[in-house]
């Protein structure tokens, strides 16, 4: 049996505008641009270009289907507010922005290479295969058992296993050294294998990683020269030499590459002028952007006409209407966008005003979202969005928003520090350890005491692998 019923409900809805300011919030600078471009080639109400006088606050109707008003558009010979505030750079500033190109993939790398090894015809699918199975950082993770059977399978090619373990052989002769290897060890053997084998230091390294590769990984050097019967410098001799060898030898092909092709563009250019911090968007590369000139006046048209009850006349005003609402939303939304960004940013240097005046670490203050959220009045959530994926230059480097970010701790005196100091002095410590007998967690807990900081071994273990420092054994050299 049906029945109606009368519900009430609160419903809150985003306008066009504010879903637009939200999107445009996490986009950082070198985005911004291309976002512009698109916008530009959608939506033909956009001009690129500069006005003269101040546009109109008043917003858009939202509903396309109500009468409309030629006053929102008749005055479009303006300039948004946020095109008025000065750029600070000049025809003559300095660009230092990467050159960006384009190179081969890793996988492109070792296929490109079969014709310099003359791979038989016959064996070429097999050995794109196992090209086709190696990560990233160069390795094979599959057993040849499965190959073979995916291969079977998949592709209704039978191989035998001594085939395949064939291909992977004749792969591992490619470059970089060490490619196609299935573990550490035979990534480094296949390496130091390529080495000049007059050198017995070569020698040695090749021993080391065929016979004590378990006390090399645990570094129990002790037991490697009681049982090899070497000196203390030809051991030394021998390690310098595995030392030398890549254990990820698909990363540095894949890192090089993206070292070519990344480009970190600023956000934001904090300058020191006359001892004054001056905060500014860069800018440089986003053109000013107007409402159309052209489609102002298509409208006029469409509505000194509207009394003659066209509907395709109708329909037409409809459409250029929408895009010129679009326009001004997306010309609104990208001066909101500044206007929040610098509010939070001046906001981010003011909270951390010691620390960006010569970029010490250790004056960093504790600082969170909520922090810069209650100073400038913004959401949470609106602070995420701006501190995600943007950068700020100074005069000491570029930095992540992100970086700034980070929790505290109280000190014996009872002074609240940021975590970033805490890691600042573990990290100068460990450097300046001695190798042969590195700091262990429990002597830098006692360390850190001494100074102040009252931390248990298991913070100090934590802080230690957020930083990318191994233990203390596996720290230890020769």
């Amino acid at each position: 049996m049906q029945r109606l019923s009368l519900q009430q409900k609160l419903q809150q809805k985003l306008s066009p505008l504010q879903i637009q300011v939200i999107k445009l919030l996490e986009v950082p600078s070198m985005e911004l641009e291309q976002r512009i471009k698109k916008e530009l080639e959608e939506n033909p109400a956009l001009d690129e270009g500069r006005e003269e006088t101040e546009m109109m606050d008043q917003e858009p109707e939202a509903d396309p289907g109500d009468d409309f008003s030629l006053d929102e558009y008749q005055d479009t010979d303006d300039i948004p507010s946020y095109r008025l505030r000065a750029q600070n750079y000049s025809k003559n500033d300095k660009t230092n922005d990467i050159p960006f190109s384009v190179g081969t993939t890793f996988h492109e790398f070792l296929i490109n290479q079969m014709g310099e090894v003359q791979v038989p015809e016959e064996s070429r699918s097999l050995v794109e295969y196992v090209i086709g199975n190696i990560d990233e950082d160069g390795y094979i993770r599959r057993e040849i058992e499965a190959m073979v059977d995916d291969l079977a399978f998949m592709q209704n090619i039978l191989v035998s296993d001594e085939k395949m373990e064939e291909m992977l052989q004749l792969v591992q002769k490619f470059d970089p050294p060490g490619v196609a290897a299935r573990d550490l060890r035979e990534c480094l053997l296949l390496q130091i294998r390529r080495k000049d084998h007059q050198k017995e230091a070569v020698i040695r390294a090749e021993e080391v990683l065929e016979n004590y590769f378990e006390e090399f990984t645990r570094k129990h050097f002790d037991k490697i020269l009681k049982r090899s019967g070497w000196t203390d410098d030809e051991f030394r001799d021998a390690l310098d030499e595995i030392q030398k060898l890549n254990p990820k030898p698909g990363s540095s092909y894949n890192n090089s590459l993206s070292k070519t092709v990344q480009q970190i563009v600023p956000d934001f250019i904090l300058e020191e002028i006359d001892g004054n911090q001056i905060l500014s968007m860069n800018n440089r590369n986003v053109p000013d952007l107007r409402v159309s000139h052209a489609y102002s006046e298509m409208l006029e048209t469409y509505s000194s006409s509207k009394k003659q009850n066209n509907s395709a006349q109708k329909e037409a005003a409809l459409f250029v209407k929408q895009k010129l609402d679009s326009a001004r939303w997306f010309i609104e939304a990208i001066k909101q966008r500044n206007d929040t960004l610098m509010t939070t940013m001046q906001s981010i240097i003011d909270l951390q005003r010691d620390y960006f005046i010569d970029g010490d670490e250790t004056l960093l203050k504790p600082m969170h979202l909520k922090d810069v959220a209650e100073k400038t009045g913004y959401d949470i959530s609106t602070i995420s969005r701006v501190s995600n994926s943007k950068y700020i230059q100074t005069h000491f480097g570029i930095f992540s928003l992100k970086s700034f970010f980070s929790d505290g701790m109280a000190t014996e005196s009872g002074e609240e520090v940021s975590t970033k100091e805490i890691k600042k002095i573990l990290e100068e410590a460990i450097v300046a350890e001695s190798k042969r007998k590195p700091l262990t967690d429990e002597k830098l807990t006692l360390l850190l005491k001494k100074k102040g900081y009252l931390i248990a071994r298991r913070t100090v273990a934590k802080y230690r692998e957020q930083l990318g420092i191994p233990v203390a054994r596996l720290r230890k050299e020769m």
